[in-house]
């Protein structure tokens, strides 16, 4: 094939590999030229969100996983990130550090509590667990409950950059991005992706064969679990505020929402429907739109002309255009 359509990424054709890097290129000029154009703020929080997105489609589109809960690491992280930049004054990178361990901790405990099940028990474990966090969020002292914490400071990076400029945010927050993008492309082109993919293809062959697929499965989970902990960091490092809408189970669903728009198990998917879904979010507030219903009226609509996701979708044509080329 000339593409992997469910899986991940770019055969090892010369066509495949010249359209990654082509796609890959385009990207990064846009997250250069793209504060000129829209306001940085916004751009922080968006790709905050794409990585959240990318971090849990290394879940399920790599693992076969779904979770219902994966805002209990995304605002676990930014509440220790936040706290630990406000209260005990750690500059940027040791508060996002601190928040990516929080994460790392809590997909530890959540993964080995969840990690046997399958399917919609798993994903219930998962929930149960991620409201467990939301309780404590919403109880703790720190956190300030409905308050949430906020005016957050930004500090500065090495102690030489200044966050506190917009624009210099901005650009660590996109290499901050481009980094864990890279990290879950280099992931699922690993021997270790691999087998993750056939234990979500079928588990008990796997199992026969005298895998660890338990290990495995654990194993991705924590990954997945430390980069949306990383995301949540930095995204109540750069908006200065951390709230229960950060652990709350809407912030789980509209991730999965954003996976299944963009195409799931697609490396670029993720990111395309973390654009759609934020973009929406943000020009319909500002128009008074009820948004829950509009954006649920467009998912329905999309996953009925695009079953596969936008990106999904799309490589599927082209490997068939390129498969009709071939012969």
């Amino acid at each position: 094939m000339a593409l992997e359509i469910s899986g991940i990424s770019a055969s090892e054709t010369g066509t495949g590999r010249g359209l990654e890097w082509l796609a890959m290129g385009i990207g990064v000029v846009l997250l250069i030229g793209a504060p000129f154009v829209v306001y940085p703020v916004f751009l922080m929080e968006l790709l905050c969100m794409a990585l959240f997105a990318c971090a849990f489609n290394l879940l399920i589109g790599g693992g076969g996983l779904l979770s219902f809960g994966h805002a209990a690491f995304f605002g676990g992280g930014a509440y220790i990130a936040a706290e630990t930049a406000k209260e005990f004054g750690f500059p940027f990178e040791l508060a996002i550090l601190a928040g990516t361990a929080t994460a790392i901790f809590l997909g530890l405990i959540v993964g080995l509590v969840a990690i046997r099940r399958s399917g919609l028990i798993f994903a219930m474990v998962t929930l149960a667990l991620a409201q467990a966090v939301y309780f404590l969020a919403l109880r703790l002292p720190f956190t300030h409950s409905e308050d949430g914490i906020q005016a957050v400071p930004r500090g500065w990076l090495f102690g030489i950059v200044d966050l506190r400029d917009n624009m210099a945010m901005y650009y660590v927050t996109a290499a901050i991005f481009f980094l864990g993008y890279l990290l879950v492309r280099r992931v699922w082109k690993s021997p270790f992706g691999q087998v993750l993919r056939a234990i979500k293809d079928n588990q008990p062959r796997m199992i026969s064969l005298g895998f660890p697929v338990d290990r495995y499965k654990l194993i991705n989970f924590i990954l997945s679990a430390a980069l949306a902990g990383t995301a949540g960091s930095l995204k109540a490092v750069a908006l200065g505020l951390a709230t229960l809408t950060d652990v709350d189970f809407s912030t789980s669903a509209a991730v999965v929402l954003m996976v299944l728009l963009g195409g799931l198990g697609t490396l670029m998917g993720p990111v395309v429907g973390a654009i759609i879904t934020v973009s929406m979010d943000e020009y319909l507030a500002g128009i008074g739109i009820p948004v829950p219903v509009v954006i649920g009226v467009i998912f329905v609509f999309i996953i009925l002309i695009f079953r596969r996701g936008i990106v999904g979708e799309f490589l599927y044509y082209l490997e068939r255009w390129q498969a009709r080329g071939a012969r």
